[in-house]
């Protein structure tokens, strides 16, 4: 049995460093590490008068795991306009209520770079802004800007199908 619709002759999953984040259309600069798209339902357990030796479980609320963006630091300033959106030194009346939410797209691409899945993140805003890591003149590493995002659900877009591979 193929494990890949389009190409019958691949067996291997997709790779885990190869993807990248849209927002507004545009891909994040720099993006290097992203924890994972990850939802939970509560078990919510009741018990019928009639039978107390029997616990039951039946779906609860379900709540969507915020995600955590990390990029090398850059002159893009995509998450930092974004994180001032709900966090504005001018206050409150800077905020914008309009643009602080927004939808963004996380891809999956294959060796040659061609988009292969696609999840659809719907009203995310930024909850935490870190504009530079920890600075270490005897450190040899990137330095690192992040943000945590909070959003209100995720789907696989199914629009984008599997690309035939050559």
């Amino acid at each position: 049995m193929a494990l890949f619709s389009v190409n019958s002759h691949r067996s291997d999953p997709y790779k885990n460093f190869k993807f990248r984040v849209l927002i507004d259309g545009r891909p994040v600069a720099g993006l290097s590490k992203m924890s994972a798209l990850k939802k939970s339902t509560e078990a919510v357990e009741w018990r019928e008068a009639g039978d107390p030796s029997i616990v039951r479980k039946m779906p609860g609320r379900t709540k969507f795991e915020p995600i955590t963006l990390e990029a090398g630091l850059t002159h893009d300033t995509t998450f930092e306009e974004w994180a001032n959106l709900v966090n504005n030194l001018d206050g409150a009346a800077a905020m914008s209520l309009a643009k602080y939410r927004k939808d963004i797209a996380i891809e999956v691409l294959n060796l040659q770079s061609t988009p292969v899945l696609r999840f659809k993140v719907r009203r995310a805003w930024v909850s935490e802004y870190q504009a530079t890591p920890e600075m270490d003149a005897n450190a040899n590493a990137v330095a690192i800007t992040m943000v945590k995002i909070e959003h209100e659900g995720f789907q696989r877009d199914t629009t984008l199908t599997e690309p035939a591979e050559t």
